[in-house]
């Protein structure tokens, strides 16, 4: 492994000291936040130069795409080992401005057979409220939620504005317009201003595992 500059070592610690903790590494907007970075772009950057000096791998569609190599890989390893067999992490309710898997909000680990959810998934997301119930996501519901950077047009995601994380379908109109629309009559589209509006995507929506209501 190359020589690592200060920031660089500090998105190292941060990502061996997030698999330690939870059992998975962090996501890119998680690694903005912690870090104090612009945004998940930003935080993308370092990876990619992590993953040029032999540090971390990156594209494993294991451990949320992040893996630690070199001296510290058993760390790596381990972690996922352990994730494998516990099974996928449950989120509850998320505190204001802390990361989606912070031990904290982690209630309990679900083992889920591979052939539930359309993609892997890396943790599962409590379902808060009614806003979704159109297309069968339903208050209480377990949504399979798969990390990603990226999100297509009128595709399910879980969104974070501000303070606030969400399930909502993502929408953009030819101008470049963003709004997260709601799958309930009752809830009104909620439309993205870029100059006030911080929109962070935490992954995709991959499947539901029924609670019994």
């Amino acid at each position: 492994m190359q020589k690592l500059t200060p920031k660089q070592q500090r998105v190292y610690d941060y990502i061996r000291d997030t698999l330690a903790a939870t059992g998975a590494p962090p996501t890119r907007a998680e690694i903005a936040r912690a870090l104090g970075f612009a945004s998940a772009n930003a935080a993308q950057a370092h990876l990619r130069t992590l993953a040029r000096k032999g540090a971390i791998e990156l594209g494993s569609r294991r451990s949320r795409g992040i893996r630690l190599v070199g001296a510290d890989d058993d760390v790596g390893e381990r972690a996922a080992n352990d994730e494998a067999d516990a099974g996928l992490p449950v989120v509850g309710r998320v505190a204001a401005g802390e990361p989606i898997l912070a031990i904290e909000h982690i209630e309990r680990r679900v083992r889920i057979a591979d052939d539930v959810f359309t993609s892997p998934a890396d943790y599962l997301l409590t379902v808060r409220g009614d806003s979704m119930t159109g297309i069968g996501i339903l208050d209480g519901d377990l949504l399979g939620v798969k990390s990603a950077d990226d999100i297509r047009q009128g595709q399910i995601g879980v969104f974070r504005i501000g303070d606030e994380v969400t399930v909502k379908r993502f929408i953009q109109s030819e101008t470049g317009d963003v709004r997260l629309r709601a799958e309930n009559p009752d809830y009104a589209d909620i439309q993205i201003d870029p100059t006030q509006d911080e929109l962070v995507l935490e992954g995709l929506a991959v499947g539901i595992v029924r609670s019994i209501h």
